[in-house]
């Protein structure tokens, strides 16, 4: 009997760790379980109506077909207003291409740009989904380390040792998921000269750029030191700024050459985003933008709370993110502890102890690159955060 083997790429990488505890606590709910899920990358509000009826309008008007592989045009110019207007970037339509969503658009300028001996340094921690995308490129992550000290932020001279011979590219994720760190104009130009001096192609993930705390001004490098222009990938998307998560709408804008060769890619894999979805992208980035300040602000008064009262337990010390949506609080105080005959050995065992015993649902450390830490991602509702907290709480208090 033949047997059906599959190719050896699919054992060089792992589920998505965030979407697995999420599915996880998902179950344990459906089981009748009341779990509290603090493990969620996306926004709890919803999408604003003024977008929602310009999608509906996009069904009534049979804008339901296909649309060329990288995007409409009215999208791609709504995309290169709001980089002009945000971000001082200017772009040609053959420098942009829309995809399904960031991780899509990252997926597709690895596979255009890394071939198997190349580098990629990224900090860590990271998010979760960047060493597998270069792994499935036969290209090889180089993992830098940051220090809590520093913010979680990646110095020049931490870059400068990671540099070899076959180093290719750096990816900066700034406001940072896990971390919620953002890079200050100053630190991006000094990474900035070691870019130019060895370079490097810079990958930009700016998804959570409008979510910044305590008017802190976002700066993408390019905006910093426009000399990168030609080695830089700016990555942005639709799904965090505006609950749009669903959507899946991500673009990136960069050379020409590259952006025509991610969308031979593109149109080989999935073909053209959905033409409704990008409809209502040209709403969410043409129209009202009022609607990000509130949610901001909402996210601020929890980010507030839930840094004050993780200092408040013992054993536990947390990091005030300036920008995105989730908290990375030192818990390695808590490694040999114990309950029962439960043992916290680590992030993981932390992570099951806590949906196990407290039924709220974290993402261990260890799969952004940081055993140490849990990340809690506070994208949800007041009552829920001070209910999760709270069960937190009375959890570790068991354990001696």
């Amino acid at each position: 009997m033949m047997i059906m083997k599959l190719a050896s790429r699919v054992s060089m990488i792992k589920p998505s760790p965030t979407l697995v505890i999420t599915a996880k606590a998902g179950a344990l709910r459906a089981e009748g379980r009341d779990i509290i899920d603090f493990g969620a990358g996306e926004p709890d509000f919803n999408t604003p109506d003024h977008i929602k009826m310009a999608a509906i309008h996009a069904v009534e008007s049979n804008f339901t077909r296909y649309t060329p592989v990288g995007g409409i045009d009215e999208l791609k110019d709504a995309i290169i207003g709001k980089l002009k207007r945000d971000n001082y970037l200017s772009y040609r339509r053959s420098e942009i291409i829309v995809s399904c969503g960031a991780k899509h658009t990252l997926f597709n300028l690895s596979q255009a740009l890394f071939d198997e001996g190349d580098e990629v340094i990224i900090p860590s921690p990271y998010w979760v989904s960047y060493p597998d995308i270069v792994l499935l490129t036969g290209a090889r992550p180089v993992i830098v380390e940051t220090r809590e000290e520093n913010g979680f932020k990646m110095t020049p001279a931490e870059l400068e040792a990671a540099i070899t011979k076959n180093s290719k590219a750096v990816i900066i994720n700034s406001p940072s998921n896990p971390t919620g760190c953002v890079y200050s104009k100053e630190e991006l130009a000094a990474l900035a000269e070691v870019v130019l001096h060895h370079q490097l192609i810079v990958v930009s993930d700016d998804i959570y750029e409008k979510i910044i705390y305590d008017d802190f001004p976002f700066w993408n490098i390019t905006a910093v030191n426009p000399s990168l222009k030609d080695l830089t990938v700016v990555v942005n998307g639709i799904s965090k700024a505006y609950a749009m998560t669903g959507w899946r709408i991500g673009y990136a804008a960069a050379p020409e050459f590259l952006i025509a060769a991610m969308a031979k890619i593109q149109s080989q894999s999935t073909s053209n985003p959905s033409s409704i979805s990008q409809k209502a992208a040209v709403e969410a980035l043409t129209g009202d933008q009022q609607i990000i300040a509130g949610m901001v602000a909402e996210f601020q008064k929890r980010r507030d709370y839930v840094v004050s009262t993780l200092e408040s337990f013992d054993g536990i010390s947390c990091l005030e993110p300036q920008g995105a949506f989730y908290v990375f609080p030192n818990v390695e105080s808590l490694y040999g502890l114990r309950c029962g005959n439960k043992k916290i050995l680590d992030s993981t065992t932390l992570a099951e102890y806590l949906l196990d015993e407290a039924e709220v649902a974290v993402v261990p450390g260890i799969a952004f690159g940081n055993d140490r830490h849990i990340r809690i991602s506070y994208a949800t509702s007041m009552a829920l955060i001070e209910k999760g907290l709270e069960r937190i709480r009375m959890a570790l208090k068991r354990l001696s």
